[in-house]
């Protein structure tokens, strides 16, 4: 079992329940699914961007990436509907946990000037988003091998009805808020 979810389990949820006043453990927030996502839209003009991008996502995520394609097209752009122009991730149960773990204790401490995470990135259902700038903070990823830095946003979407109720989740889970 992951580290995150028995912690989760064994402390987290009598903890939750009693902070948020809850009639019912299963009323208790949980981790539904974490989303990673990479947007490039230099992937129009190098296609081998993406082949590296979705090399990486699965290196980081331990789960295979999958090629995400434009839905509209954009002539300012050069843009035509169905052109691959990112990649993306979804973890759920213990891979979820396991993700979650390494982001908040390893990846997280290792970005450059880190003062903690925006409390602003929840989407008033209990969902956090987080944007990262460099995919290098994560120890999976070879520094040599990358030509070029990419970021990427990180989804976690709960089953918090409010955004208390999600805060709560992840700050008891570790995750460093700025004040």
């Amino acid at each position: 079992m992951a580290r995150l979810k028995e912690k989760y389990q064994v402390e987290l949820v009598p903890q939750l329940k009693k902070d948020l006043q809850l009639d019912n453990v299963m009323e208790v927030p949980r981790v539904e699914k974490v989303v990673v996502n990479m947007g490039l839209g230099e992937a129009i003009q190098n296609i081998k961007i993406l082949e590296a991008a979705v090399e990486e996502l699965t290196n980081i995520t331990g789960q295979k990436a999958v090629i995400t394609k434009a839905k509209k097209s954009i002539a300012t752009y050069k843009l035509r509907e169905g052109m691959p122009i990112g990649c993306r991730v979804t973890l759920r149960r213990a891979q979820a946990y396991e993700f979650l773990d390494r982001l908040i204790n390893i990846a997280l401490p290792r970005v450059r000037d880190f003062k903690g995470v925006s409390p602003k990135g929840f989407d008033g259902r209990g969902n956090y988003t987080l944007g990262i700038r460099e995919e290098i903070i994560f120890p999976e990823i070879d520094f040599d091998k990358i030509d070029k830095v990419k970021g990427m946003n990180v989804t976690i979407v709960t089953t918090g009805r409010t955004d208390e109720e999600g805060r709560a989740l992840l700050a008891a889970m570790g995750m460093p808020f700025r004040k």
